[in-house]
């Protein structure tokens, strides 16, 4: 398995308010048992409330995780959420400086052929599958829940004027929250995952992330979009994990057999209605048949049996017990307080350096001891229907214009400012990526346009050392 993490505080803040943690499994034992983890945060809140949210947020899901007595590993996923939940809202109300703090969390598990996705708040999680990338989590943002209200048309002036910055739900600023708990998605070789603050997807649309992933390699993927992201202005943090499924194992079910999510009641009435009004009407046709062939007594059969199923069919058009397209409620298991579990042994710790990756929950020192005990209260987990949207990663040629408005903006604005910039390699790489879009070579124009933008970036760090507020192209 490959993968690339990146994080950059963007060009308009003082820090960095988002946090991420990767934890990858080395031992067959753990890679059956628990997988591989990602986990993107992004915090808010005044002074450093935000960053302290997002970095409790990410130890604790991976601590969580990984000691979780859940055997099922959409359970304990759930479960991690939850608890980090908990000890960001403790937190929180043991220091007013970081009352009310809250951060996002989208987690990323792959496991036994499938991944799983807990989620809250508007970082998403995508999937790239044979050039169709799909958004596995819902945002929950007030302009996203009121389109699917149904009450405000995605494309309405009411629904662009909408903030998008606007979260309706997030870790720590209630001692309860609603998980999203997305998957079982089914793993395939070549499958590509991003787990994205909206740092970036406020910055770079889905139909561009769609080509960048179809089209290069993870870790020049993670960097161009960075770069991008930063050269369009930059407003906020930005932090992503691409992760490529590249071992046939890892798409395996080595461990328990998986569980299949049981059909509700609404879902079994709706299937049940089909299926009588299929019934029926078969069932009128053949009475018809036998009035035209044999008897005209079976007409009366006939007729009822047509009744019977407009009435079923009409019953199950009206909505009555259509299954809900929302997330179906499912409780979560409130953890023990083990001070009064009859003195119960603590979860095993935290492995150490076997488990790889950038988060280390198990040295953060005192603060987070797992033997301090936390409710989940009566927080609950959400079944959820993804993938919501999806785009075909096939527009390469508007792709490419607006990459070159991009550099050809960047190059005017460092003209007019006299910026000491050296272009040679970056008109070399446009020169190079002009005639691949000509002849249609999309992968070598994306490739070569990509090349231009991290060469200018690189020659813009250099002359504003990392702090160029006035840089912004806006497109």
């Amino acid at each position: 398995m490959k993968f690339a993490e990146q994080t950059h505080v963007g060009m308009r803040r003082a820090n960095n308010q988002d946090s991420s943690a990767v934890l990858i499994a080395e031992s067959a034992e753990r890679l059956n048992q628990r997988g591989h983890l990602f986990v993107v945060a992004d915090g808010m809140g005044a002074h450093a409330a935000g960053e302290l949210a997002s970095q409790i947020a990410s130890e604790r899901i991976s601590m969580h995780y990984y000691q979780s007595r859940e055997e099922a590993p959409e359970h304990a996923i759930s479960e991690a959420v939850h608890l980090a939940n908990a000890a960001i809202y403790e937190r929180g109300q043991s220091n007013p400086e970081f009352l009310n703090m809250g951060t996002t969390a989208s987690s990323l598990v792959l496991v036994n052929g499938a991944a799983y996705v807990a989620h809250v708040g508007d970082s998403r999680v995508y999937r790239l599958r044979q050039g169709v990338l799909e958004q596995l989590t819902f945002d929950h943002s007030l302009v996203w829940e009121m389109q699917a209200s149904g009450k405000v048309h995605s494309d309405s002036v009411f629904s662009k004027s909408i903030p998008k910055n606007v979260i309706t739900r997030s870790l720590g600023p209630s001692p309860e929250v609603l998980v999203d708990l997305e998957g079982p998605f089914d793993l395939e070789v070549g499958d590509r995952f991003m787990v994205c603050s909206d740092g970036l997807t406020g910055q770079i649309e889905d139909d561009e992330l769609a080509v960048l992933l179809d089209s290069l390699d993870v870790d020049k993927a993670a960097r161009v979009m960075i770069d991008l992201a930063n050269l369009r202005g930059g407003p906020d943090n930005i932090t992503l994990i691409v992760v490529e499924v590249d071992d046939e194992h890892l798409t395996h079910n080595d461990g328990a057999p998986r569980r299949v999510r049981s059909l509700g009641a609404d879902e079994v009435s709706s299937r049940a209605l089909i299926g009588t009004t299929a019934f029926c009407w078969t069932g009128a046709v053949g009475f018809g048949l036998a009035a035209a062939l044999v008897s005209p007594r079976f007409v009366g059969s006939a007729i009822v049996a047509f009744i019977l199923g407009a009435i079923s069919a009409a019953v199950w058009a009206s909505g009555v017990f259509k299954p809900n397209e929302r997330r179906r409620p499912l409780k979560t298991r409130r953890v023990r307080d083990r001070s009064s579990a009859g003195g119960s042994s603590p979860v095993p710790g935290m492995p150490g350096a076997g488990q790889g990756g950038s988060g280390d929950p198990a040295g953060s020192g005192g603060a987070w001891d797992s033997g301090e005990s936390l409710d989940i209260g009566s927080g609950e987990t959400a079944l959820g229907t993804g993938p919501y949207r999806r785009f075909r990663a096939n527009s390469h040629e508007a792709f490419l214009l607006r990459m070159d408005d991009v550099i050809t903006q960047l190059r005017q604005t460092s003209e007019e400012r006299n910026w000491m910039l050296d272009w040679q390699d970056v008109d070399q790489l446009l020169q190079q990526a002009r005639q691949a879009t000509k002849e249609q070579a999309w992968g070598t124009a994306v490739s070569s346009y990509c090349d231009a933008t991290l060469a200018a970036m690189e020659q813009l760090r250099k002359h504003q050392d990392d702090s160029a507020s006035d840089t912004v192209v806006d497109l």
